[in-house]
């Protein structure tokens, strides 16, 4: 459960891969575990509830989780995985009130949210104009994902989710290639997988940039122009973005925003929300 600001509305298609909590049995907060560290205040293994944990599946400390050590959970999101989980696989029938479905709806629970991380990345893709010529492939294989998530809990924890990775991947490079292909000639610079920790990258043209991968923890993005800049998978995590415009960023996530430092002037791409911790 993130605290990002909630005045965003989600890009088209992606309403259903939006965390809402209020329909989940705190899956995150059971099935997942954590060991201290700055990140997290204790150890807790996987299928024991966090201490914060309340009965009616709310966090007893969510609007203080930074200030009591689980800074954690705040970049954590799910993608909607924990409500499909709760409601359609378990048919609303929660791991308290039926204890004997406990082990299997913790099992299932990360393979669901690999699957709803997919079908985000590839609604993501469809948002993109200038990718129209795979809009096909990517829709097809969309709903051969969403069929999956559909299935019994028996068949999801069999699903071959690194050959659907695979070719999720494949598509989505394509898609990046494509949109990125009107960004200013000669500027669509490959630092792909680049160390670029603590990097000084203030005010840069980063304008089409293939920066998936890359590691830029706490480099510093103040002003930069990343715009059609391909974001898949970098890490981001105390990446200063203050003034940034990242407008038209591709395939960047809420949990990478979580994880960086932002301000009101950082310009971000739709359906994208502003965090909470970021400077006003």
């Amino acid at each position: 459960m993130t605290e990002a600001d909630q005045d965003a509305a989600p890009l088209p298609g992606t309403s259903a891969l939006r965390a809402d909590c209020g329909d989940c049995f705190a899956l995150c907060c059971v099935a997942l575990p954590f060991s201290v560290s700055a990140d997290f205040a204790v150890d807790k293994p996987a299928g024991l509830p966090c201490g914060n944990l309340r009965d009616d599946f709310r966090c007893g400390i969510h609007s203080r989780l930074r200030g009591g050590g689980f800074s954690g959970c705040t970049v954590y999101d799910c993608f909607g995985a924990g409500q499909k989980v709760s409601q359609v696989t378990f048919g609303g029938r929660s791991w308290r009130s039926n204890p004997r479905s406990a082990r299997q709806m913790f099992g299932v629970f990360p393979v669901m949210r690999q699957l709803h991380e997919l079908l985000w990345y590839l609604t993501a893709a469809l948002a993109l104009p200038a990718a129209r010529p795979v809009y096909p492939a990517v829709e097809a294989l969309r709903e051969e994902i969403e069929a999956v998530t559909l299935r019994d809990a028996g068949e999801v924890l069999g699903t071959d989710v690194a050959a659907l990775r695979g070719r999720t991947g494949e598509l989505l490079l394509r898609a990046s290639a494509l949109a990125r292909a009107g960004a200013k000639p000669g500027r669509r610079k490959s630092r792909r997988g680049a160390d670029l920790l603590g990097a000084r990258l203030a005010g840069a043209d980063l304008h089409g940039a293939d920066l998936r991968g890359a590691c830029l923890i706490a480099a510093d993005l103040s002003g930069a122009d990343l715009r059609l800049a391909d974001l898949l998978g970098a890490d981001l995590r105390d990446a200063e973005l203050s003034g940034a415009d990242l407008t038209d960023g591709i395939f960047l996530t809420q949990p990478q925003l979580q994880q960086s430092k932002g301000d009101a002037a950082t310009r971000l791409p739709p359906g994208l929300r502003r965090p909470a911790h970021w400077r006003s």
